[in-house]
């Protein structure tokens, strides 16, 4: 059944629809793409929304019903390679037709852009479901870590075809929307993401935690979360920490999270507290044990980690894009670099180690911040996108204006 565009959003938190998400990543796999959708599922499907995911069959996936949404699709896959645990989805376009001929979502949300990705685009014009696409990963930027830079302009070019097949495309912040459209992308939405406050807090703090990395209360502690990866720009955090050093001997790096340059890194830096991979509580311990956070990487399409750093109470430095542009204030919620500036960053993080009022300060803006950025906005965004690709009287590219969740991404 059809209706208007003002009915769709008088009701779009209370009509049941089934959406499908299609992606290559999903829990127990950990990564910031699988982490998001597990939240945006969850929150439809509190929601009472009909959620199913189309993933690749993982070691001990198994398909699951729980109470009356449709059951998961499965498909094959092949191991990732450099990215240990993960798989690609195989081109599955006869199964999802089958699927969805059957058990027909409202609108289909393709996370992923691999080969299920595009059958599963394909599969859904053919039977005329809407069909919205997330740019989740800057593949063109990652191909240049990987000794594949002569790929860039393939593989931008298949990714731009990709998303414009798509009624429209959802990214995580403002500045993404506008360098994609600036280059040929259509109808790019700002979706946003939030954070679990109660579980990155202050008050998780801990001093077994810092005991474990030999810190003291007068020490500074500087962290990394995420992967161990050439993508991530791992050496200027560690040419950060060394600057850092020069000007407060007590100053500590740990990393927290696993990748294929850990073992290389541990052989040249043994200084550095390498803590692997931790999730939950135990992860939020070691953010809100630690002082600063470095984040160095220029290839992220977000970066969740950085909410996740503000919300635990650390001094963030950034580069002046992503997640950092859009909800770090310079000088109050943390500190912002120019893109490419390298060594503003590692100034930037030396000034900050031997400052502690000036990073108590701080460290409490971000989290009074953050605490706002809560998960519900951000699923309540993502229906009404979905939803609005139904709205046939204002036409299926129309996306939805950005104007008023902008705003509260930036002033909330």
């Amino acid at each position: 059944m059809r209706t208007t565009h003002q009915t769709w959003s008088n009701h779009a938190a209370t009509r049941r629809r089934h959406f499908c998400i299609v992606t290559e990543t999903y829990p127990p796999e950990l990564n910031g793409v699988a982490l998001t959708l597990a939240r945006l599922v969850e929150g439809l499907r509190l929601q009472r929304h009909a959620v199913s995911v189309v993933r690749p069959r993982q070691r001990s996936g198994h398909s699951t019903e729980h109470n009356d949404r449709p059951i998961d699709t499965l498909v094959p896959g092949l191991p990732l390679l450099g990215y240990k645990g993960l798989h690609f989805g195989l081109p599955s376009g006869e199964t999802l037709q089958r699927r969805w001929s059957i058990c027909r979502p409202d609108v289909v949300y393709v996370a992923t852009e691999g080969p299920l990705g595009w059958s599963a685009l394909r599969a859904a014009r053919r039977l005329k479901i809407p069909v919205f696409s997330g740019f989740h990963t800057n593949f063109d930027s990652y191909s240049r870590h990987y000794h594949a830079g002569w790929l860039r302009p393939l593989i931008a070019c298949y990714l731009y075809h990709f998303h414009n097949r798509a009624h429209g495309t959802l990214v995580g912040s403002p500045d993404l929307r506008d360098r994609l459209q600036a280059a040929g992308m259509k109808n790019v939405s700002v979706l946003g993401r939030g954070v679990d406050s109660r579980l990155f807090n202050p008050t998780h703090r801990s001093a077994v935690v810092r005991r474990m990395w030999r810190a003291t209360d007068q020490d500074r502690v500087a962290l990394y979360v995420g992967r161990i990866a050439p993508e991530k720009n791992l050496a200027l955090a560690i040419d950060a920490y060394r600057a850092m050093q020069q000007v407060n001997s007590r100053v500590k790096f740990v990393l927290v999270g696993d990748g294929p340059l850990r073992a290389s890194l541990q052989g040249k830096h043994p200084d550095l507290i390498y803590c692997g991979v931790h999730t939950g509580e135990e992860l939020a311990k070691r953010y809100a044990s630690a002082d600063i956070f470095l984040f160095p990487s220029e290839t992220e399409t977000f970066g969740n980690v950085t909410l996740e750093a503000m919300a635990s109470g650390l001094v963030v430095v950034a580069f002046n894009y992503a997640a950092a542009r859009t909800h770090i204030t310079h000088g109050k919620t943390g500190v912002l670099v120019p893109k490419g500036n390298s060594r503003a960053f590692v100034t930037a993080a030396a000034k900050l180690a031997n400052e502690p009022p000036s990073l108590a300060e701080m460290g409490r803006g971000a989290r009074d911040y953050a605490a706002s950025l809560d998960w519900q906005r951000v699923v309540e965004r993502f229906a009404t996108l979905l939803i609005s690709a139904l709205d046939e009287n204002h036409g299926a590219h129309a996306p939805v204006a950005d104007d008023g969740f902008e705003g509260m991404l930036i002033s909330s």
